[in-house]
C-alpha cells in the first residue's frame, strides 16, 4: 500500500523556529520538504516515535571552515554531530578558490596559519580540480554530503588571484585590480557564492607569520568588490576586524552597505584588551538597522579559548629546552619520559624560552587556565583555575598542569578562555544574544584542528544557555532554537530552512533534551596523511534529518548523504497544503 508520507515524526515537543511556545505535534515529510505539522493522518514509509523528545529544525551554522574538508570528505564532522544540517564556509577571507596553480602553496600556508589546518593535510587532501571560483563550486556540486553546504568567495584568494605577489604583500590595489576583483565577485555570486568574506585582524597570519593579504585592503577595494555583488543582485558580506578604531571602522562598513545595498555581518566577541567596545558596536548596529541598513553581528556564545595538551599544537612546556628535546617522540614515549623523576625535575626547574603566539605567555596566565574535565565547564570560576589549585595544594602551577596532561596516558587537556570572558563571566555573551541584530556564530567548524574545538557551539547553545547555566540568566529553548535556525539562515539569505512549516526544507533534530550533553574534546588522527584534529562529540541527539533522510541516529552515521551544494540564496517556499 502506498504511504501518504515519506517520513512522519510522531508526538514530539516542537520548537518550530518561530520563537513561539513549544507544542506537541507530528511532523510529516514528503519529497524532502515539510508537508504537515500538527495531528497527521496517514502512515509514513518511515515513522519515528518522538514522544518525550524535543523536535527542532536543523541548525544552520553560518561560520565554518570546511573549504578543504568538503573536497575530500562526505561528512562535515564535527558540526554534523551537533545537530547542524547546513554549513556556510569560506569565512574570514580564507579559502582555496580562485587559485592559480603556482599559488596553491601560498593559500595552503595562509589557511594553515589562520585556521591551524596543517600543510601536509591540505597538500595531500586538496584535489585542486579547479582554478576559478565557479570551477570550485562545480567540483563541490559533484559531491555528496551529510549536510548542505554554502560557500563564500574568500578575499585573500581573490586578491592573490588578481594581484599575485602584490596582493600577498598587501600592496594597495590599483583601479584595474579593483575592477578585476569586482568582475570576479559578480561572476562568483552569479555562479552560486552565497557571499564574500574578508579579514582585517592581526590575529590572522600565514604559517610563516605574515599578516593575511587582506589586512590593509582599502575602502575603495572593499567597496568595489561589494559593488560586484550588487551588480549580481545577490550575496552577503562577512567581515572580521580588530576594530582598533571602532568608530572609523564601523563608519567604513556602513558606507559599504549604503553604497552596495548588500547585507553585512561582523564577528563580535568581547576582547580583554577593550572589554566594552562590543557595546559600542551593538549600539552602532541598532542605529544602522533603524536606518534600514541590513547589518548584523555573529557572536560567540561561550569563551573562545585555546586547548593545550601533549597531543596538541602547543602546551605550557613547548618552549622549555628539555621538552623540545623530546617533542618529536611518539606520545607514549614522551609520557614515559615526563613520568621519569629525574627528567621531570629538570623540566620543572627550567625557565621557558621567550614565547610569542598562541600560548600568549601561558605561564603568566595560570589564573585563567583551567583543567579540561570529562564534563567541560565553559563558564568556569577563578577558584577552579590552575593558579587557585596550585595555591591550595602548595604546588607549582607547572606541576599541576603537567600532572593533568599526563592523565589518560598523556591525553589530558588544559583550557585557556581568551575572548568573551574578560571578567570570568559570560554575561557579555548573554547581552549579545539578546540583541535584535545578533545571531550565534563563530564556531569555526573544520578549523583550528590542534588548538580550538568550538564546532560544538550549537550544543552549548542549548545545554548551557537554556538549561544548565547557574551564574546568570538563561534563555528559553524557543528563543535559542529560533536564533540558530531561522535567524542564522535568514542572515545569509537561506529563507527555505530554519522553520518547521509546510514547504520548508525537511531538516530536523530529535533531541533527548534532559540527556543532551557534551563530551570532552579528544584527538583523532583521521585527516589526510594521518593528520591530527580535535573533535568533540555529544550525547542526546536521537536523530538528525537532512532533506527528509535520517543522517545520524544517536550520533552514528546512517550512510545517507542527502546534503548538496547550495548555489546562493534560497527563496522562502509557498505553503504546501497537507495531503
Amino acid at each position: 500500500m502506498e504511504r501518504a508520507w515519506d517520513l512522519v515524526v510522531r508526538g514530539g515537543t516542537v520548537a518550530d523556529g518561530t520563537g513561539g511556545p513549544l507544542y506537541e505535534a507530528d511532523v510529516a515529510v514528503k519529497d524532502g520538504r515539510i508537508a504537515a505539522v500538527g495531528k497527521v493522518a496517514g502512515k509514513g514509509a518511515e515513522e519515528i516515535d518522538a514522544q518525550g523528545l524535543l523536535v527542532t529544525p536543523g541548525f544552520v551554522d553560518i561560520h565554518t571552515h570546511y573549504d578543504g574538508q568538503a573536497t575530500w570528505e562526505e561528512r562535515m564532522q564535527p558540526s554534523c554531530w551537533h545537530g547542524v544540517t547546513t554549513v556556510v564556509m569560506g569565512n574570514c577571507g580564507v579559502g582555496f578558490a580562485p587559485c592559480k596553480a603556482e599559488d596553491h602553496d601560498l593559500l595552503i600556508r595562509l589557511m594553515e596559519g589562520v585556521e591551524d589546518i596543517p600543510f601536509p593535510v591540505l597538500s595531500v587532501g586538496l584535489p585542486w580540480n579547479w582554478e576559478g571560483y565557479p570551477d570550485y563550486l562545480d567540483a563541490l556540486e559533484r559531491r555528496r554530503f551529510d549536510v548542505d553546504i554554502a560557500s563564500q568567495l574568500p578575499h585573500a584568494a581573490l586578491r592573490v588571484f588578481v594581484m599575485g605577489e602584490r596582493g600577498a604583500n598587501r600592496e594597495p590595489a590599483t583601479e584595474a585590480d579593483i575592477h578585476a576583483m569586482s568582475a570576479l565577485a559578480r561572476r562568483a555570486a552569479e555562479a552560486g557564492a552565497i557571499g564574500f568574506s574578508t579579514s582585517r585582524t592581526l590575529n590572522h597570519r600565514t604559517s610563516d607569520g605574515q599578516p593575511t593579504p587582506t589586512l590593509t585592503a582599502g575602502e575603495d577595494e572593499l567597496t568595489g568588490i561589494a559593488m560586484g555583488l550588487a551588480a549580481a543582485g545577490k550575496g552577503v558580506l562577512q567581515f572580521v576586524s580588530d576594530f582598533a578604531d571602532p568608530e572609523a571602522e564601523f563608519d567604513m562598513l556602513q558606507r559599504i552597505v549604503e553604497r552596495s545595498g548588500r547585507p553585512l555581518s561582523i564577528s563580535l566577541v568581547q576582547s580583554p584588551r577593550d572589554p566594552l567596545v562590543y557595546r559600542y558596536l551593538l549600539g552602532r548596529l541598532r542605529a544602522a538597522n533603524e536606518k534600514g541598513l541590513p547589518m548584523r553581528a555573529q557572536a560567540a556564545t561561550r569563551p573562545v579559548g585555546v586547548l593545550f595538551g601533549l597531543e596538541l599544537t602547543v602546551n605550557p612546556f613547548s618552549r622549555h629546552p628539555s621538552y623540545r628535546e623530546i617533542a618529536h617522540l611518539p606520545l607514549a614515549e614522551r609520557v614515559a619520559r615526563l613520568r621519569d623523576p629525574a627528567f621531570r625535575a629538570r623540566l620543572l626547574a627550567e625557565e621557558p624560552e621567550p614565547v610569542q603566539g598562541p600560548t600568549l605567555g601561558s605561564g603568566r596566565a595560570w589564573d585563567k587556565i583551567q583543567l579540561m574535565g570529562e564534563e567541560p565547564d565553559y563558564e568556569p570560576t577563578p577558584d577552579t583555575s590552575i593558579a587557585a589549585i596550585a595555591a591550595r595544594q602548595g604546588r607549582d602551577p607547572y606541576e599541576v598542569a603537567l600532572d593533568h596532561m599526563l592523565t589518560g596516558e598523556g591525553r589530558g587537556m588544559l583550557y585557556l578562555p581568551l575572548l568573551n570572558y574578560a571578567d570570568y563571566s559570560l554575561d557579555p555573551a548573554y547581552e549579545m544574544l539578546n540583541h535584535p541584530d545578533v545571531v550565534p556564530g563563530l564556531s569555526d567548524g573544520g578549523a583550528h584542528v590542534g588548538m580550538i574545538c568550538d564546532g560544538s557551539f550549537p550544543t552549548t547553545n542549548l545545554i548551557h544557555w537554556t538549561r544548565d547555566r547557574t551564574r546568570g540568566p538563561k534563555l528559553t529553548v524557543e528563543k535559542m532554537v529560533k536564533a540558530q535556525c531561522r535567524d542564522t539562515a535568514e542572515t545569509v539569505g537561506l529563507f527555505d530552512r530554519g522553520l518547521l512549516a509546510p514547504g520548508y526544507r525537511a531538516d530536523l533534530n530529535l533531541i533527548d533534551y534532559p540527556r543532551l550533553k557534551l563530551r570532552a574534546p579528544e584527538v583523532a588522527y583521521d585527516l589526510p596523511s594521518g593528520g591530527r584534529r580535535l573533535i568533540q562529540r555529544a550525547e542526546g541527539y536521537v536523530a538528525t534529518i537532512v532533506a527528509g533522510q535520517v543522517t545520524y541516529r544517536d550520533g552514528a552515521p546512517t550512510g545517507a548523504l542527502p546534503g548538496r551544494l547550495l548555489r546562493g540564496a534560497q527563496s522562502a517556499p509557498a505553503a504546501m497544503a497537507a495531503e
